[in-house]
């Protein structure tokens, strides 16, 4: 029974068609979900898809946290183990803002009302139900060494030129954050234009950063870009090999 219920809950290989309904149930279900926040007043149909959806999502929680030996194989420790991984975080971030609003009496929930901004996390559950996301997901796990690399080298650059900006133009940035703010518009060649260097050492700077940032920015796509085409001619491969 709880393999049979881990099979159906767990994304589709394609053959199990109890499983894919359930898979295009769910992101139905999160994208009603989402609906409400993109109004700021409340009626009651919002009220009922709240209520509806978030019923559906605790239902799904239990569900993954019954059968979470299955999915993790390690046992008894699966079910302490589990609430604790990434989409099971995203989950119960999903589903608790909600109770918040049960009891709007108690001083500690009027605290934790600031979680419903955690609501906007329904969009993450997406990923589980998503082969292309999950894809790009794998690629990312197996590509984390040059990723965390980059990332480092980006920040490091971004920090460095805070740092210059910052003592060259100490009139234009108020404080560090501000140097910071601008090395990162800079870097990813944004340019919202609200900070920006007025001396002629300090546009040179930004001539420097703006172009560096384009090829800072474009290593990051092409590794991922790169390990998702090496993903997609592996399964080309498999189903050919399959067909064959």
């Amino acid at each position: 029974m709880r393999r049979r219920m881990f099979e159906v809950i767990e994304i589709s290989s394609g053959n199990d068609l109890a499983s894919s309904v359930y898979d295009y149930f769910m992101i139905v279900v999160i994208a009603a979900s989402l609906v409400p926040l993109a109004f700021k007043q409340n009626n009651t149909v919002f009220v009922v898809i709240e209520k509806v959806t978030v019923s559906v999502f605790i239902i799904d929680y239990v569900l993954r946290l019954i059968t979470a030996d299955l999915k993790l194989e390690k046992g008894w420790a699966s079910f302490f183990i589990y609430p604790f991984t990434l989409m099971a975080l995203i989950d119960l971030l999903c589903i608790l803002p909600s109770f918040t609003a049960l009891s709007s009496g108690f001083k500690l929930l009027k605290v934790l009302r600031l979680l419903r901004a955690f609501r906007v996390f329904r969009a993450a559950k997406m990923l589980r139900y998503s082969k292309s996301l999950l894809m790009i997901a794998d690629v990312i796990k197996e590509q984390k060494s040059p990723l965390i690399a980059v990332c480092v080298f980006a920040l490091s650059y971004i920090l460095i030129s805070a740092l210059v900006i910052f003592n060259v133009e100490p009139d234009t940035f108020r404080n560090f954050f501000d140097a910071i703010y601008w090395a990162t518009v800079s870097l990813t060649t944004v340019g919202y234009g609200d900070i920006y260097p007025v001396s002629t050492a300090g546009r040179v700077i930004t001539i420097i950063s703006s172009l560096f940032g384009i090829a800072v920015i474009a290593l990051p796509a092409g590794i991922i870009t790169a390990g998702y085409l090496d993903k997609l001619h592996e399964k080309g491969k498999k189903t050919k090999d399959k067909e064959n």
